[in-house]
């Protein structure tokens, strides 16, 4: 009897979720949405930086610098300027965001060993900014240093170039620095994070305004079963968003999956609770559907933020890192990042794995009891 009441409930949510198709869109396609957005988007990896140059030497040293920056694909020399004022007005304008300016002596002081150039940046974006920063100096030491060999073999000095220190760098599971395979990690811990508690609060508010939750009360169905049923399609639905996720951003994206897919699966089940429960717990304090969004939204902004999913918690001040603490999505992306990413198992994640299930358990059963006291 107990079976056939709760496949009754959990039958009929599926039903209203096929009958709505704004429901469908927001489970299967925004996800994708998400993806390709974030995915191509919210990233680090900066290119094509447009450059403007003042070239006063016109010198064959001159336009060798500007095959060395031309080369690198971080810069695009998009303008030739006649004067400093020029250059200026498109860095004000936003048209260059880097100037490059050759002194008319280049040619001269690079033969005596002391020339100098001169590299404008626009800082109001720090991002693009810092990295045409690093790069600009970068791309200037190898052309140097090509220079100084090129000159050392003319002279017939048979001289071997060492620096006295070398650092090698060696990136591990991610050697490309690629930002997606950072980024789509995060994007499945923040669909199964808002969504599930999105249309959980809804789907519940939803019968409210419609009376139809009274006759489900009056009913034989005991008031977990009725929990239980409401919220049972979105959890099925949630690990459909997530193979969807998975599948594309592997697929399309190239994101590796090191870890085990079962034990990715279950760990995205205890985030899962979570959702839920904030979910179920602001269906109990909303009247409208519109109340329960707004409600589950103040939890969803600073889960977003303080997470770890667009900025990293290293660069926060520390009481926003101590806040980030009480934060279930926080646990969830050091999970998913390293099970996907690293592929280490359980043992290296388990003190996030303790802290996620307790989150689950506390915020789904506290949700789960004040549910049961408003059926009552």
């Amino acid at each position: 009897m107990f079976n056939s009441r709760l496949a009754a409930i959990i039958r009929k949510e599926f039903i209203q979720i096929l009958r709505d198709p704004r429901t469908l869109v927001i489970i299967l396609v925004i996800p994708i949405m998400q993806l390709f957005l974030l995915g191509y988007s919210a990233t680090s990896d900066v290119r094509n930086v447009t450059l403007a140059v003042y070239d006063q030497s016109h010198s064959p040293e001159a336009r060798a610098l500007l095959d060395a920056y031309r080369a690198a694909d971080y810069f695009r020399i998009a303008f030739a300027v006649g004067s400093e004022d020029e250059l200026r007005v498109l860095v004000e304008m936003g048209e260059a965001r880097a100037g490059l300016i050759i002194p008319p002596d280049y040619a001269q002081r690079l033969a005596q060993g002391n020339a100098h150039v001169a590299f404008i940046l626009d800082g109001s974006d720090p991002i693009v900014a810092s990295t045409a920063f690093s790069a600009a100096i970068l791309i200037g030491q190898a052309h140097a240093t090509q220079i100084l060999t090129e000159h050392l073999a003319r002279s017939a000095q048979n001289i071997r170039l060492q620096p006295p220190v070398e650092v090698h760098t060696n990136v591990w599971y991610n050697p490309d620095l690629i930002s997606s395979y950072f980024m789509i990690p995060g994007v499945i811990g923040m669909i199964l994070f808002a969504i599930t508690s999105i249309l959980t609060a809804t789907a519940i508010v939803r019968e409210r305004e419609r009376g139809t939750i009274e006759q489900l009360i009056v009913t034989p169905i005991r008031p977990w079963e009725l929990v239980v049923g409401k919220i049972m399609p979105y959890v099925i639905l949630a690990f459909v968003d997530t193979l969807e996720v998975l599948a594309i951003g592997h697929w399309w994206f190239g994101v590796p999956i090191r870890g085990d897919l079962t034990l990715i699966l279950a760990l995205s089940g205890l985030l899962l609770l979570s959702g839920l429960g904030i979910g179920l717990f602001a269906s109990t304090i909303a009247n409208t559907q519109q109340e329960a969004m707004l409600t589950v939204w103040m939890t969803l902004l600073p889960s977003i933020f303080l997470s770890g999913f667009f900025f990293p918690l290293e660069a926060m001040p520390t009481f926003l890192r101590w806040i980030s603490y009480v934060v279930p999505l926080r646990y969830y992306l050091v999970i998913i990042r390293s099970l996907l990413l690293k592929g280490v198992g359980a043992a290296a994640l388990l003190d996030e794995i303790i802290a996620l299930a307790i989150f689950g358990v506390v915020i789904m059963g506290a949700a789960a009891l004040r549910f049961r006291k408003r059926l009552d």
